[in-house]
Formats: structure tokens, C-alpha cells, sequence
């Protein structure tokens, strides 16, 4: 069964899905959990750490989700001058596909 949302950039998805869980798992223990050692907490560095791990994940949801856009339609057709940010991704996702139909 393959899902169609799920088709390109399966790399970045993984990625993002892995920080998110390790970041969440990290924040919720570095809040909840009492941690010591010989006097010092280390609950804060569980705190940051999380947080640097999801701040982490959003690229690679970026990433994801600018390699599953497909027919990106050039800014004449659109009606408006193409700008820096539409010729990126439009790039980054035809990069990004064609690696993928390269190695399979």
C-alpha cells in the first residue's frame, strides 16, 4: 500500500519525525522528571535539548513538504512576476525529484 502524501522526500519525513519524537520525549522528561546528580539537576539540559530537536524537525518538514509539491505552474501563468522564493522551491523540489527517479 503506497500513499500518495507520503510518496517524495521520505527521508525528510523520517527525519522530522524522529527529532519531534526525541524532542518531545526529552522536553516532557527534562520538565517532569526529577533529575539529580551529585547535587546538580540536569532537568534544563533535557529542556534545551528538546527544544533545539524540534526546532531541528521543522526543517525537515520543510524540506518534506517542499519536495511533495508537484506542478508548480512558472509565475506568468500565475500572473505575477516570479520571485526568489517561487524559483527555490520550484528547484528544490525538481532536485529533489529527480534524485529520487535516479535511485529508486
Amino acid at each position: 500500500m503506497q500513499l500518495k502524501g507520503l510518496s517524495h522526500c521520505k527521508g525528510a519525513l523520517a527525519f522530522a519525525l524522529i527529532m519531534d519524537v526525541l524532542g518531545g520525549a526529552s522536553l516532557l522528561v527534562g520538565v517532569f522528571a526529577p533529575l539529580e546528580l551529585n547535587g546538580q539537576d540536569f532537568g534544563d539540559l533535557l529542556v534545551y535539548t528538546g527544544a533545539l530537536l524540534v526546532v531541528l524537525s521543522l526543517g525537515g518538514w520543510v524540506l518534506w513538504y517542499t519536495g511533495n509539491i508537484e506542478g508548480l505552474a512558472p509565475g506568468k501563468e500565475l500572473g505575477h512576476i516570479s520571485n526568489a522564493v517561487d524559483r527555490l522551491a520550484r528547484n528544490l523540489s525538481r532536485r529533489i525529484h529527480t534524485f529520487r527517479s535516479r535511485h529508486p
